[in-house]
């Protein structure tokens, strides 16, 4: 496969590409045949996922994130990762504690929302294994994919002009050409490989999404390879059936997995919640770099695949506990905490 390099403007330009050459990358290996792309989740890490690569997760920070293909991505050590953390947190955290992410753009990241921030991913910094290669906003990560999406190598608006952060971001203010004033180019953002983790889908790549579909859509557009995760596949008519449900298209994806339960320890809205006591165990052990080890050896490459992860967890057990909570039928637990 041919690699498309990126044109660097500046130092904090990353993620860009000159829009023709992804034209051209998608004439060559994109297809609107439809035909079938189901594939083991190993097999789809293997294929879709390379040293290396400009990587971003699906969902939105703790929910409905692709986390069964992390650690499958842990388990195969596919390393000198680029992260465009626009949101996310348990997914390139738990890489970034597996000694695999090097670098990070980043708007939100190193916290896991109320449970506090991530140790391990903070201590990569300080010691000098991670890089912030640069800083923006949520709101400008989506235009950069929304442009990405488009087929154009900016976004124009307005947000960070006035504010550093429109000098560590590789945006560009230029003279807006019709009203004379400041204009902020924000570049398109192209990744490698986008991990998306979805409710439903067909064997071909139709996927169904329910709930805040988040940069989903703009993301599957944007990227040089898409991965979906998915709960359950369905019939191509069950699909049909319901055409306003289904976010995103076949021919912008690559390989489909089923994948039950494969957002856990996190949410998937209307199918089940947050494993708050294996978050809390997660939390306890990453204090410290011993307790990390001992988690991912526990878990991850102590598992052979995600179903063995599962039963490791509790499996069926927990997760009707979960899909009971979720549906309300069990009341909400204690939500874990970073001692």
């Amino acid at each position: 496969m041919s690699q498309i390099t990126e044109e660097k403007k500046d130092a904090y330009l990353y993620g860009w590409a000159d829009p023709d050459a992804i034209r051209a990358y998608r004439r060559r290996y994109k297809s609107a045949e439809k035909k079938e792309k189901l594939v083991t989740l190993k097999q789809a890490i293997e294929q879709g996922v390379k040293p290396g690569d400009y990587i971003v997760f699906g969902g939105m920070g703790s929910v409905r994130t692709p986390m069964a293909a992390v650690y499958e991505i842990i388990r195969q050590g596919i390393g000198n990762l680029t992260v465009g953390a626009k949101g996310s947190q348990h997914d390139w955290n738990l890489l970034t504690a597996a000694g695999l992410i090097s670098r990070a753009e980043v708007a939100y990241g190193f916290g896991d929302e109320i449970r506090g921030l991530s140790r391990p991913a903070r201590t990569a910094v300080e010691n000098g294994r991670l890089s912030v290669i640069s800083e923006t906003t949520n709101a400008a990560f989506q235009w950069r994919f929304t442009a990405a999406m488009k087929g154009l190598s900016f976004y124009p608006t307005r947000t960070a002009i006035g504010t550093n952060t429109l000098h560590y971001s590789g945006s560009k203010q230029i003279q807006d050409p019709f009203t004379g004033k400041p204009i902020e180019l924000i570049p398109a953002c192209y990744p490698d490989v986008v991990i998306l983790h979805v409710q439903r889908a067909d064997k071909y790549g139709n996927c169904q999404i329910d709930g805040n579909m988040t940069e989903d859509f703009e993301l599957a557009h944007a990227a040089k390879r898409v991965i979906i995760t998915t709960e359950k596949i369905i019939p191509e008519e069950e699909i049909n059936r319901r055409p306003d449900a289904t976010k995103i298209p076949y021919f912008v994806v690559d390989a489909v997995v089923e994948v039950p339960y494969g957002s856990h320890p996190n949410q998937v809205p209307y199918l089940y919640s947050f494993d708050e006591q294996h978050w809390q165990e997660w939390l306890d052990a990453s204090l410290t770099d011993e307790g990390v080890e001992e988690y991912l050896n526990q878990y991850i490459f102590g598992t052979e695949d995600h179903y063995e992860y599962l039963e490791k967890i509790g499996g069926l057990r927990i997760l009707r506990q979960l899909e009971h909570i979720e549906n309300g039928i069990e009341n909400y637990p204690k939500v874990a905490k970073r001692r």
